[in-house]
């Protein structure tokens, strides 16, 4: 059953949607890749347009960060979650137990091919009202400005430069997948020590959540070393 939020009637479109490719064997046909293809398309206008009407003091650098902040894989995963689309998932056996049903990328994809679905069936006035809906809290948040709001990558320099005086260096550890859906995994390093590891569909989207990983690594570390300084001031206070 298709989910209320969603503007699409078609019961076999839907179920297309949310096909991944592990589960069937003619992928061309039976999976949401193209699908996915052609919705990752549809959004890009739709932002792109929305943007560009409301903010037209922003230029073109801004606009391009602002798009890229809102249709990355985050804010996609994250907006097919609240829709419920991964339990309406279908996936080989493999891939379930591999974690298949949480996977951002795969969250991503089907909320693309959702995208691209509802403009087949119902045209791009109702897929603009649907997208605009949905993504409606990461438009506000880029509204003031702040076109980068997660720009881990600048965060994690500028703490490695007040820190260890060194800049992180970050290097490719894998590239997977088809042609229009490459998968990338990124280690970010100091000193040739990883320090966090992050994947996406493109390098930058993989370096960001790397620098994301060592973030929290670092925020991990300088609580433990908190909690230690006041665990042996309250032992100094009972001495």
């Amino acid at each position: 059953m298709i989910p209320k939020a969603i503007p699409l009637r078609n019961e076999a479109l839907f179920r297309l949607a949310m096909c991944h490719r592990s589960a069937v064997t003619n992928t061309t046909e039976d999976s949401y890749e193209r699908l996915e293809f052609f919705g990752d398309s549809v959004l890009g206008l739709i932002v792109a347009q929305f943007l560009y009407e409301h903010h037209p003091d922003w230029d073109q650098g801004m606009l391009s960060k602002a798009k890229s902040s809102v249709v990355q894989e985050g804010p996609l995963a994250e907006t097919a979650l609240k829709l419920g689309l991964d339990a309406h998932l279908t996936l080989s056996a493999s891939e379930e137990q591999t974690g298949g049903r949480a996977r951002p990328s795969i969250l991503a994809d089907v909320l693309e091919a959702i995208i691209g679905g509802i403009y087949l069936e119902s045209g791009l006035e109702t897929a603009r009202w649907f997208v605009l809906e949905q993504l409606n809290p990461y438009l506000q948040m880029i509204a003031g400005g702040d076109v980068n709001p997660n720009d881990y990558k600048s965060k994690l320099q500028e703490i490695a430069q007040a820190i260890w005086r060194k800049a992180p260096q970050y290097r490719i550890r894998d590239e997977a997948g088809v042609a229009h859906n490459r998968r990338f995994t990124v280690d970010v390093l100091f000193d040739s020590e990883v320090m966090g590891t992050g994947s996406g569909r493109s390098k930058k989207e993989a370096e960001q959540a790397a620098a994301q990983d060592a973030l929290n690594l670092i925020e991990s570390a300088r609580r433990a070393r908190e909690n230690a300084l006041s665990l042996e001031s309250s032992a100094l206070g009972r001495d």
